[in-house]
């Protein structure tokens, strides 16, 4: 742990005075956050989480009896059309954090039991939680740390993060310009999502005594309806440049906030294109998962409550 802090203490300042100009991500908004401006993200200054508990329906990988400790941090660069999270993610709702509090947040994720501590969208206040986790580690803080991002990241940012991150749990939506642009916003985010997962790449270290991942990258994607070339090309991808990646593939779409104005996605996905996914996926021999066909509805994050 005192590897982790001496290099938290060597980024941080940076970090923060990238916020007076913000240029944390891809936005590049170049608004004062310290001064309270608002970028693309709806951030301010002050750290907002919308909720945080023991996640139990998290990979396998990253989710024993203990369950996952995940905080949500309200705000994010790419608000999606069809995002299950859109209550908290495109809107800043929730409870505002001093860095105490948020370390006390972790630290008690830990005292109750998580196998790790689970970061949900924390780009836009990583240098606060940077703060924040610098204080936990010093009052004990000895979990695996995950930065759980929607993969519209800058390299350079996730390559100050090695030795601080053990595991990297990222999207991988799109790989095409257009659907980017369409979807969220974001033409560049192939771009930057490819360049973000190559410098998040690392070789798997796994905890022999509960088999649960200390160390690592998994890559989530979420397959749209109607999409399949999309995912397909996504996959292959994977295979070709990062082959030792965990691989998480999703089918959980429902078509939530403003997929209705997208005739191709306002529906969920159909069996054959489950089967054709499923069966690259076993072709190409990824390492991972493979969610069901027809996954609890639950796990989306509309159904989360506000609790701290």
């Amino acid at each position: 742990m005192e590897n982790k802090i001496n290099l938290i203490n060597r980024i941080i300042t940076p970090l923060f005075d990238k916020l007076m100009n913000c240029n944390i991500c891809p936005r590049n908004c170049h608004v004062n956050r310290l001064n309270d401006d608002i970028g693309y993200c709806g951030a301010k200054n002050d750290v907002v989480v919308y909720t945080s508990f023991l996640h139990t329906g998290e990979e396998p990988a990253i989710c024993g009896n203990g369950g996952s400790g995940t905080i949500f941090f309200s705000g994010c660069s790419l608000k999606c059309e069809y995002c299950q999270n859109y209550k908290f993610s495109n809107s800043i709702v929730g409870k505002k954090l001093s860095e105490n509090e948020l370390a006390q947040t972790m630290l008690n994720l830990q005292n109750r039991g998580s196998d790790n501590i689970n970061l949900v969208t924390p780009t836009h206040y990583l240098p606060q939680i940077l703060k924040s986790l610098l204080i936990a580690l010093k009052y004990g803080l000895n979990i695996p740390i995950i930065y759980n991002t929607s993969g519209y990241e800058k390299k350079e940012i996730i390559r100050q993060l090695n030795g601080i991150i053990d595991i990297y749990l990222t999207d991988f939506k799109y790989i095409s310009d257009d659907s980017a642009k369409l979807y969220s916003k974001a033409p560049d985010y192939p771009k930057f999502c490819k360049e973000s997962i190559k410098s998040m790449s690392r070789p798997s270290l796994w905890n022999n005594s509960n088999n649960l991942l200390k160390k690592g990258l998994i890559i989530r994607h979420l397959v749209l309806p109607g999409q399949i070339n999309e995912s397909m090309a996504i996959l292959k991808w994977i295979k070709n440049n990062v082959p030792d990646a965990i691989t998480s593939i999703m089918f959980q779409y429902q078509p939530y906030y403003n997929s209705s104005k997208y005739s191709e996605i306002n529906r969920k996905i159909n069996k054959q294109e489950y089967n054709i996914i499923k069966n690259l996926s076993e072709k190409l021999e990824l390492n991972g998962w493979i969610q069901d066909f027809k996954p609890e509805e639950k796990l989306a994050g509309i159904y989360f409550k506000p609790e701290l």
